[in-house]
Order: C-alpha cells, then sequence, then structure tokens
C-alpha cells in the first residue's frame, strides 16, 4: 500500500494560482514538480517570508493553493501537517525538553517506531546532532537549535516514514551555519528531491542559490519578476533590477560568480 501511495502522489504537484496576501505579496502563480529544488530571492522585506507562510496554509489570502491535488484551504492542521513541513525564519526553544523528546514530536503520527529511530540517527549524524540529543533545548547554541529545527522539519515528511509527504518549506535554513553544516544541510535537500520531497527555500546567498537551486523565483516589493530554471533567471541584468545594485559575472574553473560593484 505504501508504494502505491508513493507511485499515486508521484503525478501530483503543488499549484499556485493567483496566490496573494494583501499588499504584500501580489497574485502569484506557479506550478512545481514533485523533487524540484527551487529559491526564493530578494532585498529584505521582498514577501519572501509571507509567500512561504501563504503556502504552507498559515497566512490567509486569495488565491488557491492545491497540494496532491487537494485545496489545503479544505484541510486540517493536522491533515496539512502529514503533506508538508515548515520552518519558520526565526523561532526560539518554548519548552525545557532535551533534543530527542523535541524530535519526537516531529515524527509522524503512526509510523513505525524503529524506523523512526533509524531516521532520528541518520539526521543527527548528518547535522552533527548525535551528542546533543539529550541536551536541553536551552542549552544549545544558534547554530545547533538550527540544526535540530531542521532535523525536525526533515523528520516530518521523511518520506519512508510519512508516504503522503510531499513539500518542504524553508525560511533562510542557513541562518547561523558554518560553511561546514550548510553543506550537510545541502546533502539532506538533495537526497529529499530524488525521493520525490520538493522544497521551496528563501535565500539571500546568490552565488550558493546559483550553484545549488534548480529553479529560482526573483521576488520584489511582493511582486515575483521573475521565475524559471536558475542558469535562466541568475543573470547579471535580471539581479541588478532586483537588489538595484550593480553585478558582475566571473567564472572560475568553470563555475560562475555574482559580485556586486562598489562605487568610489
Amino acid at each position: 500500500m505504501m508504494n502505491q501511495n508513493r507511485d499515486l502522489l508521484s503525478l501530483n504537484c503543488l499549484s499556485l494560482h493567483n496566490v496573494s496576501a494583501g499588499s504584500r505579496l501580489l497574485p502569484f502563480s506557479a506550478q512545481v514538480n514533485r523533487g524540484a529544488l527551487i529559491h526564493i530571492i530578494g532585498p529584505n522585506g521582498a514577501g519572501k517570508s509571507t509567500l512561504l507562510s501563504r503556502i504552507a496554509g498559515i497566512l490567509p489570502g486569495e488565491g488557491t493553493i492545491m497540494l496532491n491535488q487537494i485545496d489545503i484551504e479544505k484541510l486540517t492542521a493536522t491533515e496539512l501537517a502529514r503533506y508538508r513541513a515548515y520552518l519558520h525564519q526565526q523561532q526560539q526553544p518554548s519548552a525545557v525538553m532535551p533534543v530527542f523528546q523535541f524530535l519526537a514530536l516531529h515524527q509522524p503520527a503512526g509510523c513505525d517506531a524503529e524506523l523512526a529511530d533509524g531516521v532520528v540517527g541518520y539526521l543527527a549524524e548528518t547535522l552533527n546532532l548525535s551528542d546533543k540529543l539529550a541536551r536541553p533545548l536551552t542549552h544549545l547554541s544558534g547554530g545547533e537549535w538550527q540544526r535540530v529545527r531542521i532535523a525536525a522539519v526533515c523528520l516530518q515528511i521523511w518520506p519512508t516514514l510519512n508516504p503522503q509527504a510531499s513539500l518542504l518549506l524553508l525560511d533562510e535554513p542557513m541562518n547561523s551555519l558554518d560553511i561546514s553544516q550548510q553543506a550537510a544541510v545541502d546533502q539532506l535537500l538533495v537526497q529529499l528531491t530524488q525521493l520525490g520531497i520538493s522544497v521551496i527555500v528563501s535565500a539571500h546567498d546568490l552565488n550558493h542559490t546559483q550553484r545549488h537551486a534548480q529553479q529560482v523565483w526573483m521576488l520584489k516589493s511582493g511582486v515575483v519578476s521573475s521565475q524559471g530554471a536558475a542558469k535562466d533567471v541568475m543573470t547579471v541584468q535580471n539581479l541588478s533590477a532586483l537588489f538595484e545594485i550593480d553585478f558582475r559575472e566571473l567564472e572560475s574553473e568553470g563555475q560562475r560568480w555574482f559580485v556586486y560593484t562598489l562605487h568610489t
């Protein structure tokens, strides 16, 4: 039955039709295939968090959001949590509990306990949290807490535990992470997309985006000005217009790099 469900869901995608949220997000439409890795980029206040919150079904607004061919407005919060996970941009620990207990709260209901323990162990090892599982949340550093939060949302939609899951939304997940930790998160996201999970990320590191994202949505003042394949969207002209600063494109060992130009 699990394999049958996975085959059925493979036919579905995320569909956005005229999705908006007042003046913070003007009507936006898009189709997201399963296994896509999309970055949302734009200046501060552009509406990136608003768009993610709207897709997550947390922020009210206009338009239609279809997830697995189901209108999310018809799903209860519990049902919605089976289909998608959402990492807020900023969230402080709100309870005194050890890391392993916090992760258990994000374990999909009804999943095999032994299998879940294995996934927790894998996530903890990948994110260098194995020695933090018994530590209280309030005793974590900023980077440790961020990695625990990432592990929690990954656990919630891990396909072998939750075959209904299809979408992971991450609002600036690389905050407080060093370069090795960012690489570990990249590894997890690639793995999830290969398993059919669609991932939408808000990001600020343009060079990271152009190296890792399959698609890019450019957002400014609540308007998606450009969307498409990263190689097509990430251009000097588009970035200069988006951030209102001049960019140059460099190449080193076959890799593109974007740098902004200082005027003196």
